[in-house]
């Protein structure tokens, strides 16, 4: 047995399957961090100024940041046990199925997803995420998304609370490459194809691959695809210019300079799909009929991607002295945005503020296995304890489908 394998043994032995994992931080160096994140004011740009600011956490990661000057191991989640740490991708590459289940393991041979709080101050360009068959042809995955606005994590909605979604019913693909034309004239007008949409917190929206979108200034939860990939069609954001290489950059090297071909990427007919919000809007969906036993679990995430459940997400609030044994069909991922309590043996606490390389106790992974099983959760703090908590593909085959917040 290697030593990553011992130690996650051991990890989840004493954690009574649950490993405890260290907050993980990205920058982007194109984007103004919104200062959400609960680190500490100094820290933002803890990583150097040329790096850019930390507007991003990754939860239950085993995907690598694609940025550059990165170090390899850019947006993978630690966990730690007995004053040492390991990858969760290293635990799952040797415990496989133990940690993960065999379903999702045998088909893809790791944890295929992950989330992140995405924070900004203002919005960021217009852009879509490739399909898996795109992004194939540059060695990598394609990557639909969801969003949350977790209303703890949203007092100010900074800059510009709205996403521009898609393209307008009636826009042409000449009108597209005729954007993307005059990149280095300005701002290149593709907002003006587009509708935004007013971003509300305790709901969200689910991303189909291929679909331009230009997320606001809310603090986002994101359950999405194992992937980095993305491409962005505006050229300029609040008078800042976009380098053309964020919209080529997972393409081939020999399509960066054919628009017709970038704008043959999108899905068109879901871009100018006339119902957008009804074919993408989500709303929390209340599970059972527990608030008299002091918790109530919610859908946040869910729905299907042509076809496909790809990955969902819960929102759990546990009431001051409740105590419930939680069930779940699928290993996850586990983050709390508000009060104190336990998972299991391992204490929860919510921060206040974060300094950056510190271990925190509010971000822990739950076995298939011990999900299945079922873990105590307890609040015993004086204010709910709410966390999020996101699943792999096809975990959850009783989640609901788009619309179903409607019946």
């Amino acid at each position: 047995m290697s030593n990553v394998a011992k130690l996650a043994a051991d990890a989840l032995s004493e954690g009574g399957g649950i490993f405890r994992l260290s907050p993980t931080w990205v920058p982007r160096a194109f984007l103004q961090p919104g200062r959400r994140l609960k680190l500490h004011p100094n820290d933002y740009y803890a990583l150097g100024t040329h790096r850019g600011g930390i507007d991003e956490r990754w939860f239950g990661s085993t995907t690598v940041a694609t940025n550059e000057g990165a170090p390899d191991d850019e947006g993978l989640s630690y966990c730690v046990f007995g004053g040492e740490k390991f990858t969760l991708k290293d635990a799952i590459s040797e415990l496989g199925g133990e940690i993960i289940g065999d379903a999702i393991w045998g088909k893809y041979n790791r944890w295929p997803v992950y989330s992140k709080f995405f924070d900004n101050m203002g919005p960021i360009p217009h852009h879509m995420h490739q399909n898996s068959e795109q992004a194939a042809k540059v060695g990598q995955e394609g990557k639909p998304e969801s969003y949350y606005f977790p209303p703890q994590l949203n007092a100010i909605g900074n800059n510009f609370p709205y996403t521009f979604m898609g393209l307008e019913p009636g826009t042409t693909k000449q009108d597209v490459i005729d954007c993307l034309d005059r990149w280095n004239n300005g701002d290149n007008g593709i907002l003006d194809l587009s509708k935004a949409y007013r971003l509300k917190p305790g709901t969200g929206w689910l991303i189909p691959p291929c679909v331009l979108h230009a997320p606001g200034s809310l603090l986002t939860y994101e359950p999405q695809w194992g992937s980095d990939v993305f491409g962005m069609y505006q050229s300029m954001v609040e008078g800042r210019a976009v380098h053309r290489s964020l919209l080529t950059k997972d393409f081939p090297e020999d399509k960066h300079d054919d628009n017709a071909y970038l704008v043959e990427a999108l899905d068109w007919e879901a871009n100018v799909d006339p119902n957008f919000k009804d074919n993408n809007y989500l709303e929390p969906i209340t599970i059972g009929d527990t608030a008299a036993a002091g918790y109530v679990d919610r859908w946040v995430v869910y729905g299907k991607v042509n076809g496909e459940q790809l990955f969902t997400a819960k929102e759990l609030t546990v009431d001051p002295g409740a105590k419930l044994t939680l069930k779940d069909t699928g290993a996850y991922s586990w983050i709390t945005v508000q009060g104190e309590g336990k998972i299991g043996n391992l204490r929860l606490q919510t921060p206040a503020m974060i300094r950056f390389g510190e271990m925190t106790e509010d971000e822990v992974f739950v076995t298939e296995k011990t999900a299945k099983e079922g873990v105590t959760i307890e609040n015993t703090g004086s204010e709910p304890l709410v966390s999020l908590r996101y699943f792999g593909p096809d975990a959850c085959p009783d989640a609901p489908n788009v619309g179903d917040h409607h019946k």
